[in-house]
């Protein structure tokens, strides 16, 4: 099926599964995410309504930004490497993967000196797995509050990846945890922490029953790759 069509069946699904949840379907947003795929294979999927898309590697982002309309969203969703930054500054509308004191720091100096504010989620491993990136619930709770004075960045909300299994479970317990954080700092830090980006294709439904707002969704739209 042509990824305009999985986009449009996702988009309804979604819409179902908010009703299901009590969620308001504005209030989640699907992320395309196009790693590996070329624009011609992403235009269509835009041309469905799509306007928001995720990349994981810097280089194939900007490359396809040169190519793509400029109304589109782009997220980064990959690891950013600290020698990076001056590439990502004021090319993504969100950096979803902002994974250490020490990053967000000179993503925000870095920001300050080219007169930007970076808007970023804080991506924390609530499933423990060594393989992932991110903070340690308690070490974001205890990191929280120092990044509140780092005036170059914008701490939008938290990302989260979920441990990889078919448990149903075991995934909704790693995206409550999320959501238990972000009230936890919203509370702590006096302001509000809209964003959980959090489910991707193999898990999304559950994400969406835990509260998420951003779903990272690649192969349901795009296919399996096979490279």
């Amino acid at each position: 099926m042509p990824a305009s069509e999985n986009y449009l069946q996702l988009k309804a699904h979604v819409k179902a599964l908010s009703q299901q949840y009590g969620r308001q379907v504005d209030d989640i947003k699907i992320i395309a995410v196009t790693k590996n795929h070329s624009w011609e294979t992403i235009a269509p999927v835009y041309l469905s309504g799509c306007t928001d898309f995720g990349e994981n590697r810097v280089q194939e982002a900007l490359a396809k930004q040169q190519l793509a309309p400029h109304d589109i969203h782009w997220h980064l969703i990959g690891t950013l490497q600290a020698n990076k930054i001056g590439k990502v500054l004021g090319k993504f509308s969100l950096i979803h993967s902002i994974d250490s004191l020490m990053l967000a720091e000179k993503l925000s100096r870095k920001s300050l000196e080219a007169g930007l504010k970076t808007s970023i989620l804080l991506q924390v491993n609530t499933s423990g797995e060594a393989t992932k990136h991110g903070w340690t619930l308690e070490a974001c709770r205890r990191d929280y509050e120092k990044m509140l004075a780092f005036s170059g960045i914008s701490i939008e909300g938290l990302m989260t990846m979920a441990s990889d299994t078919h448990d149903e479970k075991t995934v909704r317990m790693c995206f409550s945890n999320l959501r238990h954080l972000q009230e936890t700092l919203a509370q702590e830090g006096g302001r509000l922490l809209p964003q959980l980006s959090m489910g991707m294709s193999n898990d999304y439904p559950w994400a969406i029953a835990e509260g998420a707002t951003m779903l990272r969704i690649g192969t349901s739209i795009f296919g399996q790759r096979d490279f």
